[in-house]
């Protein structure tokens, strides 16, 4: 296995760089595994694609304003801040660039009440930062805060008014992720509706940032992320599983989660904690029986697991119909369900 099993070509144009006017208006690639049979169809016809008693299982992670821009009081140079992780009240983990510019001892000003030490330098571009807030450190997130879109969405410094909609799932309900679960975005509350669906949560971090830098894919290590699935939600999947049900996971955080739950405890089961688990060609799923996902970055971790959940040239072939098909690719794109 090597990284350039999981390359493929796409054309610039295919990047979405606006969401769809409707949610429920993306395209939607069904693939049957066991055959490579591929139909076409749109999210909104999601409800007819799975089983009446299928278990649709989503992230129900909120993502928060977590992008900031900052100067340095030093030398005033400009500062681009992303929250990654609080480790205690006021200190962070972010990400930051240029980092060069950011040595420990360095402060950084944002607004008259709210500015930032950088106390300790990390690996790469990635430091510990410590707030000093005048009043609630949250109220200063929302206020000045901006939708942490990934690079190749290209807002240059200003959001757009619809991101901060869009880029939130309709179901986001506990505040913590700096990417949304962008297959989650195409739901609305009447396809919801129309589904047995339950909810686990998985705060997206680093880890979907980091490329993979090693030739062998293998060698890669994904940075940990926090999940908590409740009792409700564990008692919910399990009778799906007895009953010899079907649980579709909404995403591959979702997929995540569920499988880690699966190989550390032996069973779907109520639990909180942190994951790190990668999953790419060879893994033995445990969990999940479907997988609804959108068109992931060539040689990325989300699509190593796609490719371990259906085959990878049974995802090539899919990848490379879309691309025919002029589907749209990543986050504001549109999606698959992989049967």
């Amino acid at each position: 296995m090597s990284q350039a099993d999981f390359d493929y070509h796409l054309p610039e144009e295919l990047i979405a760089q606006h969401p769809t006017s409707d949610r429920a208006d993306s395209r939607l690639l069904i693939l049957e595994r066991a055959t490579g049979r591929i139909t076409h169809s749109t999210f909104r016809q999601l409800p007819d694609a799975v089983k009446p008693d299928d278990l649709v299982v989503l992230n129900d992670t909120r993502v928060f304003p977590a992008r900031l821009f900052g100067r340095v009081v030093e030398s005033g140079a400009e500062l681009e801040v992303l929250l990654l992780r609080e480790l205690e009240a006021n200190d962070w983990d972010v990400l930051l660039r240029p980092a060069r510019k950011a040595r420990p001892g360095t402060h950084v000003w944002f607004a008259d009440g709210f500015a930032a030490e950088v106390l300790a330098s990390e690996p790469g571009m990635t430091r510990r930062l410590h707030f000093e807030v005048s009043g609630d450190f949250w109220q200063w997130i929302e206020a000045l805060g901006q939708t942490p879109l990934p690079p190749y969405i290209r807002r240059g410094r200003t959001e757009s008014a619809e991101d901060r909609d869009r880029y939130q799932t309709v179901f986001a309900r506990v505040r913590g992720s700096v990417a949304a679960p962008t297959a989650g975005l195409h739901f609305t509350p009447e396809i919801l509706a129309r589904l047995r669906h339950t909810n686990i949560t998985l705060h997206v971090g680093y880890g979907t940032f980091m490329p993979v830098k090693v030739e062998d894919p293998s060698l890669h290590r994904m940075h940990a992320e926090h999940y908590e699935v409740s009792q409700a939600a564990a008692e919910t999947l399990r009778r799906q599983q007895e009953a010899g049900g079907r649980i579709v996971a909404v995403g591959t955080t979702t997929t995540r989660v569920l499988e880690h739950i699966a190989r550390t405890r032996g069973r779907l089961e109520a639990d909180s904690g942190w994951t790190d688990l990668f999953i790419y060609p060879g893994f033995d799923f445990r969990a999940i029986n479907a997988l609804i996902t959108n068109f992931h970055l060539p040689r990325s971790t989300l699509l190593m697991l796609v490719c371990a959940f259906a085959g990878t040239s049974t995802i090539r072939k899919a990848y490379e119909e879309a691309v025919s098909e002029r589907y749209r690719f990543y986050s504001y794109g549109d999606a698959m369900l992989i049967v």
